[in-house]
């Protein structure tokens, strides 16, 4: 084909490339240009592409050879390749022992005084004026626990006083007429002597001498009378000063005091309250001495011996750990509940009151038997307990054990299981650590181990 000019015309195919290409052919026709050269920008595309290409390739040929390696490596022989045993997790061990085990019963009881005293008002009818002492303190014997109001008794007794001081006077104005009497009397006697021997002599006559002696007996039935009232002045003193006393008795009484020794279990004493003799104003646990009456079933009284040791301890207050000992077990049998009460003695603490509810492990027999730190047993959820023994490779093997008494310890470490079933003497058992390791773990035993 030409175009207008007279020249051939080519036709391209239609494409962005052949157009572009056309339109340089066209333009170039009269610069002399290749219609063929390929455009400087396309040409440094094409080779950014191959680049890229290249470096593609080679990425996945080192790729493709690495993983030769290690597929390589997996597929040698286990036994060809070095390996490095794991340090294990760091554990204590101590072996399995033989140690004294004391079997306990365990039962239940309230705290109790040993000996109650009651403090009675030993005068009433009076009121209390001051309290001086609380629950819980501890008293000696004779020490004022309270005080009554003695004003009505004060003036009773000054009153008794002044009728004591009445009765005196009077015993000396009737002493003073009985010695007055006693002279008349001694004056007349001595009249009728003389007159007597006048009369003898026939100085006198018979009546003369009569008046004489009347006159004597007058004066000694005088003188009786006069000691009579003597002796009844004498008499009223006395009672009055027996009233004095009684008195003086009773001001002492309104100082309430400590009969003996020992605690105040219960005070009742409020002041302004009136004394009666069924009020009673304190209650003392003489010496302090109380006991825990526990009830023991009777097919277990036989362990029960007086004398044998008791530890005790209360749910409600961490800090009541303490040594009883049986006091007495209780000859009677309670045909209700088939229980019999073992009385343990305890010792003086301020954390023990009466009413307190405790639980008691008494003491019923102590033998020798295989033993391990009680940190060692690990509980299963199945019930059932293992250690994690330890084997000559170091390695730790999870045994079941027959779990028996737990010995009891001030010092939680100290504190040991009986093991009936399951470990033999020789075995060492993990302690510390016991909770980390699984069964066929590998360990590291730490200084400290046994």
């Amino acid at each position: 084909m030409s175009d207008p000019d007279g020249r051939e015309r080519i036709d391209y195919p239609s494409t962005p490339y052949t157009r572009r290409g056309v339109s340089e052919l066209e333009r170039s026709r009269d610069l002399d240009f290749d219609p063929f050269e390929e455009p400087e920008s396309d040409r440094i595309r094409r080779q950014a592409r191959w680049k890229y290409t290249l470096i593609g390739l080679g990425i996945g040929v080192a790729l493709m050879t690495g993983w030769g390696a290690i597929a390589s490596r997996r597929s040698e022989p286990i036994a060809t390749r070095p390996t490095v045993a794991a340090p294990g997790q760091s554990v204590t061990a101590t072996a399995v022992a033989i140690t004294p085990v004391t079997r306990t019963l365990n039962v239940t009881g309230t705290v109790a005084a040993t000996d109650l005293l009651p403090v009675l008002p030993e005068v009433t009818g009076l009121q209390v004026q001051r309290v001086l002492v609380s629950e819980g303190q501890t008293v000696q014997s004779g020490q004022v626990l309270a005080e009554l109001n003695n004003s009505v008794l004060q003036a009773q007794l000054r009153q008794a006083n002044a009728e004591v001081a009445s009765a005196q006077a009077t015993v000396q104005q009737q002493q003073a007429a009985l010695a007055q009497q006693q002279a008349t009397l001694a004056e007349a006697e001595s009249n009728q002597r003389r007159y007597q021997q006048l009369f003898n002599q026939g100085a006198i006559s018979q009546q003369e001498l009569e008046s004489r002696t009347t006159a004597a007996t007058t004066a000694r039935e005088t003188v009786g009378a006069a000691q009579a009232a003597v002796n009844s002045a004498q008499a009223e003193v006395q009672s009055r000063q027996a009233q004095v006393q009684q008195l003086q008795t009773q001001l002492s009484q309104t100082v309430v005091r400590a009969p003996a020794a020992g605690v105040i279990a219960e005070s009742l004493a409020k002041v302004g309250n009136v004394t009666s003799a069924s009020n009673q104003l304190f209650t003392i646990i003489q010496n302090g001495n109380l006991q825990l009456e526990a009830k023991v079933p009777e097919t277990e009284l036989p362990q029960v011996r007086v004398g044998e040791s008791v530890r005790v301890t209360s749910d409600s207050d961490r800090r009541v750990n303490l040594q009883g000992e049986v006091r007495e077990i209780d000859p009677l049998v309670d045909p209700q509940t088939r229980q019999a009460t073992v009385r343990i003695s305890l010792p003086e603490s301020p954390l023990l009151r009466p009413g307190l509810f405790l639980r008691a492990a008494v003491t019923v027999q102590t033998a020798q038997a295989m033993t391990i730190p009680a940190d060692a047993v690990l509980p299963q959820n199945d019930g059932n307990s293992i250690v994690y023994v330890l084997q000559d490779d170091n390695t730790v093997r999870a045994t079941q054990v027959d779990v028996g008494v737990r010995t009891v310890s001030e010092d939680p470490n100290q504190t040991r299981v009986e093991i009936r079933k399951g470990l033999e003497i020789g075995d060492r058992v993990v302690v510390e650590g016991a909770g980390y390791v699984r069964d066929g773990d590998r360990v590291q035993i730490v200084p400290g181990a046994i």
